[in-house]
């Protein structure tokens, strides 16, 4: 093959890799099965080009503690009392190839904002989901919270926190958004216009499943643009606006306590790193609250209720779990079958699918050895996060929103099992990505050959 089908080749190959992470990033937002069929091709993509040796595999500081992580992860699911079950949840350890992909992919400063646009298009589509729902489909009681296009209301609100905090990192650390160009008013105008018409679609009862089906196929093909537009393409954080926005009103009505708590923690990060309005801008927040006193919003603001006692005897089960079995533990997606025989009196229900807390949840499935990987990858991934906002420059703003969704999670997570969500873990581990993408980005920079002297005089 000739030198130019070849550079064709890789061309190609790199193009379609961008516009299938693209693809990945709007459609976790909205769609599971969108979103892994986008990511098991551009994984396929990204193994063919490095077969190739077109590109070469990123080298992570993550790399030990993630690899410790899943093969103790494995060994838990071998002693498990149902290795089948248990080796069947552990392909969510799949994922973390995207956590690779990515950062081959965004270490560009245009293809990663071309990808960080589409999450927050897809940030857009989800929280007017939610709006719409909860004003005109009925998602208005605590026990039918809205989800947009996600399977579970917790599910939803997890996802709302991240695009909010993404949102509002673009906002605070690039500045206010500018006049949008009439490109993007009209991508903004198209989401909007079919969001209404599916909702129409659903109040009607007529197509509704495959009207949203097509739907999501269109936002996986509007990231996927975006990403591969040639030339300049206007972005002027409209869209992060309006992502933050929007995702902020969706999460109150979602009246999702951890996913409140997450938001404020990921927004007091956003505060202490960039500038202390922020802060102003939450106490004014908390302050409204406090005297306006929304019923829905003060009605959850109890530790009295039976979600919060039901919580307290399941992380006293989880306790005795890790006491039983410290070092593999139950075994991967075991904890509901065993919550039976570790329950405590009093408790209000009999059965629990997970514990509704990371740590408790990991250390119980998977021994105490594991969870200390998991807190060294979260600790490791954060502090590089911190690392490469501190060091400033061009797209820095990216590692301080990748540090303030982690800050997020890990907060929620103190009462929600959110890294077990698929939809979660993948735009976690995107975000997580961009610190490590920014250095790469920079090493190549600084490994490109000097100029000749007659062009740098030039």
């Amino acid at each position: 093959m000739s030198d130019g089908a070849e550079g064709t080749t890789a061309a190609t190959l790199e193009r379609a890799q961008l516009g299938l992470t693209a693809a990945l990033a709007a459609t976790c937002l909205v769609s599971i099965v969108a979103a892994q069929v986008a990511l098991w091709l551009a994984v396929a993509v990204f193994i063919v080009r490095l077969a190739r040796r077109e590109t070469p595999l990123p080298r992570l500081a993550l790399d030990g503690p993630i690899l410790a992580f899943m093969v103790w992860t494995l060994l838990s699911a071998s002693f498990s009392p149902e290795p089948v079950v248990s080796h069947e949840s552990a392909k969510k350890l799949l994922y973390f190839a995207l956590l690779y992909l990515a950062v081959d992919t965004l270490s560009d400063a245009q293809r990663r904002d071309a990808v960080i646009d589409a999450a927050l298009l897809g940030g857009l589509v989800l929280s007017t989901g939610a709006l719409l729902q909860y004003y005109f489909l009925g998602f208005d009681q605590v026990d039918r919270r809205p989800r947009s296009f996600m399977g579970h209301y917790m599910t939803a609100s997890g996802l709302l926190m991240v695009a909010l905090l993404l949102g509002a990192s673009r906002l605070v650390f690039e500045g206010a958004p500018r006049r949008p160009a009439r490109r993007e008013l009209a991508l903004l105008a198209g989401v909007l216009g079919g969001m209404i018409v599916l909702l129409a679609l659903q109040r009607a009862d007529v197509f509704a499943v495959e009207g949203e089906r097509v739907f999501v196929a269109a936002v996986a093909g509007l990231g996927a643009h975006r990403a591969l537009a040639r030339g300049p393409y206007p972005s002027s954080g409209v869209l992060a606006g309006l992502a933050s926005l929007l995702s902020a009103w969706a999460l109150v009505i979602s009246l999702t306590r951890n996913a409140w708590l997450g938001a404020l923690a990921g927004l007091l990060v956003i505060g202490l790193m960039r500038s202390l309005k922020v802060l102003w801008i939450v106490a004014a927040a908390v302050l409204a609250v406090v005297v306006l006193q929304p019923p829905a919003v003060i009605a959850r603001l109890t530790i009295t209720d039976l979600s919060s006692r039901d919580r307290w005897f399941m992380w006293q089960a989880g306790i005795d779990m890790i006491l039983d079995k410290p070092v593999f533990g139950q075994g991967p997606r075991m904890v509901e079958s065993v919550y039976p025989g570790y329950r405590w009196p009093g408790a209000p229900n009999p059965a629990t699918p997970h514990l509704h807390n990371n740590v408790l949840q990991i250390a119980a499935e998977r021994g105490l050895p594991c969870l200390a990987f998991w807190l060294w990858w979260m600790a490791a991934a954060m502090g590089d996060a911190y690392r490469e906002r501190r060091r400033g420059g061009a797209g820095s703003w990216t590692a301080g929103a990748a540090l303030a969704a982690l800050t997020a999670l890990m907060a929620a997570g103190m009462f929600e099992y959110n890294f077990g969500d698929s939809e979660v873990l993948m735009f976690a581990l995107l975000l997580s990505a961009l610190p490590y993408a920014l250095r790469r980005q920079r090493e190549q920079e600084g490994a490109a050959p000097p100029l000749p002297a007659s062009a740098a005089a030039s």
